[in-house]
């Protein structure tokens, strides 16, 4: 399950105040689980033009829950994402220095995919330069939502990477000036998801199945902070320029049953 929301982060990294949206429709567990974690989280301080700033950062988070053999549930936040890049479209359209799409064609749903009913989540990293075109592309990460044997989920995998690679080698982006680094280029990440056509998916609060993929490694990545953050709790068709969340110090704690 994915949670969004926003913390409140004091100069010193500290959290102040953390806002859980829709808190009406997250099971009781989890909206406790949160609220447990968020005090105990600290940060790397903020600066803006070198002092550090009081802020509220976006926040999402992937919640996971285990069973257990007595049947029962354990309920851990897995993964997070903290910073401005988790908005929506239209807030992104609105922020005048963010990496923005020009021309996005979905991939097509793969046959051998829809054939089985599969489904699942590919996490594509873009290096797009100054022109926003695609100079290359890679896959970060594949989780599933349908279990099979090892090899059938390997080509599942196989299948959502080769779709997703396809597609988003011919899209376009506007890039502002000064958003490249030093070599002329920009990452960001993509997250693709593969669903069926008239499924009910889950909504907002829902649970929904995970089947974790294995993480790669981007060659062309050498920024320790862009390594370290994890894709898993970004949301499906957001653009997450590397290196720019926040850097959680402590960990995301939180646990329950």
């Amino acid at each position: 399950m994915l949670v969004t929301g926003s913390v409140l982060i004091e100069r010193d990294g500290s959290v102040s105040g953390l806002e859980v949206d829709q808190r009406d429709k997250l099971p009781e567990v989890v909206a406790s689980l949160v609220d447990r974690a968020g005090p105990t989280w600290r940060f790397e301080p903020v600066l803006v033009d070198g002092e550090a700033r009081r802020v509220k950062a976006r926040m999402s988070l992937l919640v996971v829950a285990n069973k257990l053999e007595d049947g029962g549930y354990r309920v851990g936040i897995r993964s997070s994402y903290f910073g401005k890049d988790a908005m929506t479209a239209e807030e992104r359209v609105a922020q005048p220095d963010a990496v923005k799409g020009l021309d996005m064609k979905p991939p097509s749903y793969p046959l051998s995919a829809a054939e089985i009913g599969a489904s699942g989540i590919a996490y594509v990293v873009l290096k797009i330069g100054a022109d926003g075109k695609v100079m290359d592309a890679a896959i970060e990460q594949v989780n599933l939502r349908t279990v099979g044997d090892a090899n059938l989920m390997k080509r599942m995998r196989s299948t959502f990477s080769r779709s997703a690679l396809n597609a988003a080698k011919q899209w376009s982006f506007s890039v502002p000036a000064g958003a490249t680094d030093e070599h002329g280029f920009v990452s960001l990440r993509v997250p693709v998801d593969y669903e069926m056509v008239g499924r009910t998916s889950p909504t907002y609060g829902q649970w929904r199945a995970y089947i974790p993929g294995p993480r790669e490694t981007i060659p062309w990545i050498q920024d320790d902070q862009a390594s370290s953050e994890s894709p898993e709790a970004m949301l499906a068709g957001g653009l997450y320029q590397m290196g720019k969340g926040l850097r959680l110090l402590t960990p995301l704690g939180g646990e329950g049953s």
